[in-house]
């Protein structure tokens, strides 16, 4: 072979190495991140608080939460009184949290009110109910009706929709509720000429904004204000304006980027994944069937999601019984399915659809279950149990109050910012940090009004980006995007908001915003 040829074949094929490189698959970042924590564990004492009850009103009802004490935190120590470690085992039996426990545990640790073994069934119900709804048709067929309805007003349906799931997340802390609306919503997306990135971005993001930059929302703000001893919903006027501004953000960044890909669809950061939506859209038998059976599936649906809303506002109503309306939505859509023969259903087309719904939730339920693993090696999210986490918890505090006052503003804010990634329920991350936040706030001259500014943004925001948060895996799972293409994509806007961020929490300190 010619020494020429020979050098350009290997030239072309290091080109091609370079070429074929890809992020790793979700599971394994989060077992490199599981095998960190287990070696925090060998260098990190363990320790704990004590805890008390704190109470709160909200809109005219008091309300109580069990908090940590912030002095009262206490190493675990030996007989000579030395700090203990508690590294991590390679295994556990008993049900322990070894680290080839992780997986299992995570994926069965909580309760049906949370992560993680409440949101995993959570994703199996809606996704078997709407596997029934898409089953019939309806949807497609729909779909195809408004296009052709609102032709050449597509562009409006990213704002609309954006901007009433950013009110979603401010006013009642909407945030697992967009996997369901993902499920519809994506189909719509590819037929505009969109991708799944967009969908992601109309929902589960909008609702993070929302949540992050809310001025009432019940799950956030108000609970950290309750706990913190600020009045609930004070400043609530500058809130409102901070919600406008970071959704007109989010709502700028979402549409330059959807007008990109409708231009030219190999832009997209997920063309690929997205050919499972597309291939389904040509394989689907699309009549310009839309009859009285496809109208009761869709109002079906919208009455199901208007209920759902009025019992989230109205009665609290959280995950078990969010579930059980989808569930109940899946059995009425499958009876009118039936009876209208949609698509050709009968009783057995129906309980496939379920399962095969319920089927395509399986790798999400994966990942949220591994990642909620990650949390159990740092010794789980018990302030009053002897945890490595307790201790990170403990020393942030202690050094953040060394600080100047400006600058632990915003070390309040990094930190609220890293710690949501081992706790991602808003709620549970007030209860953990702001009892030790607040008066550290006294100390430092820093408001106990910013201190929950630098709470609500550094908890939500986060959401977005933290493969421990379990409602943004399953909305990227309902869209078929891997953790990977979305954190390519992601990145520019999450350095965006943490910019923004820190000069809304620096301004608010030195204008004395309490």
């Amino acid at each position: 072979m010619d020494p020429v040829s020979s050098s350009n074949t290997l030239d072309n094929q290091a080109v091609t190495k370079k070429v074929t490189w890809q992020m790793p698959d979700t599971l394994v970042i989060i077992f490199f991140v599981a095998i960190a924590a287990a070696i925090l564990t060998y260098f990190v004492p363990i320790g704990s608080f004590q805890t008390e009850d704190v109470s709160y009103v909200v809109d005219g009802v008091e309300k109580s939460r069990s908090v940590i004490d912030p002095d009262s935190f206490t190493y675990e120590v030996d007989e000579k009184g030395e700090p203990i470690l508690k590294p991590v085992a390679l295994f556990e039996g008993h049900g322990g949290a070894g680290f080839f426990n992780f997986a299992f545990e995570g994926l069965v640790s909580g309760s049906k009110w949370g992560s993680a073994i409440g949101v995993i069934m959570f994703m199996l119900v809606i996704g078997g109910a709407f596997g029934i709804v898409m089953a019939t048709g309806t949807i497609d067929n729909g779909i195809l009706k408004l296009i052709d309805r609102t032709r050449g007003n597509e562009v409006l349906f990213i704002p609309v929709i954006f901007i009433l799931f950013s009110l979603g997340g401010a006013v009642f802390g909407m945030g697992e509720e967009a996997i369901a609306f993902a499920i519809i919503i994506c189909p719509l997306m590819i037929r505009l000429g969109y991708d799944g990135i967009t969908t992601v971005m109309v929902t589960y993001v909008a609702t993070q904004i929302g949540f992050a930059s809310s001025w009432m929302n019940p799950f956030s703000v108000a609970i950290a204000q309750g706990i913190a001893g600020v009045p609930v919903l004070s400043g609530s006027g500058m809130r409102f304006v901070m919600w406008s501004a970071f959704t007109l953000m989010g709502l700028v960044f979402t549409m330059r980027y959807a007008a990109k890909v409708k231009a030219l669809p190999t832009h997209s950061f997920s063309y690929q994944s997205d050919s499972y939506f597309r291939d389904n859209l040509k394989e689907s038998n699309l009549e310009s069937r839309f009859n009285l059976g496809d109208i009761l599936v869709l109002l079906t649906i919208f009455a199901t999601v208007a209920w759902i809303i009025w019992g989230v506002i109205a009665k609290a109503w959280f995950i078990p019984e969010i579930a059980s309306q989808f569930f109940t939505m899946g059995i009425v859509v499958g009876i009118i399915g039936v009876v209208f023969k949609l698509n050709k259903m009968n009783i057995n087309t129906v309980a496939v659809s379920f399962k095969q719904g319920a089927a395509t939730m399986l790798e999400p339920a994966v990942l949220v279950g591994c990642a909620s693993g990650i949390l159990l090696l740092l010794g789980g999210g018990d302030a009053s149990t002897p945890s490595v986490l307790n201790t990170i918890l403990s020393k942030a505090g202690e050094f953040i109050g060394q600080l100047p006052s400006v600058m632990s503003a915003w070390f309040m804010y990094l930190f609220q910012s890293v710690f949501n990634f081992f706790v991602t329920s808003g709620s549970g991350q007030a209860a953990l940090t702001m009892p030790l936040m607040a008066p550290l706030a006294d100390l430092v001259g820093v408001t106990r009004q910013v201190a929950v500014l630098a709470f609500q943004l550094g908890d939500g925001f986060t959401n977005i980006l933290v493969p421990t948060s379990a409602s943004l895996m399953a909305t990227l799972g309902v869209c078929r995007v891997d953790w990977g293409q979305w954190l390519k994509f992601i990145w520019r806007f999450m350095l965006v908001l943490f910019v923004v961020s820190s000069a809304i929490v620096v301004g608010a300190h030195y204008m004395g915003f309490s």
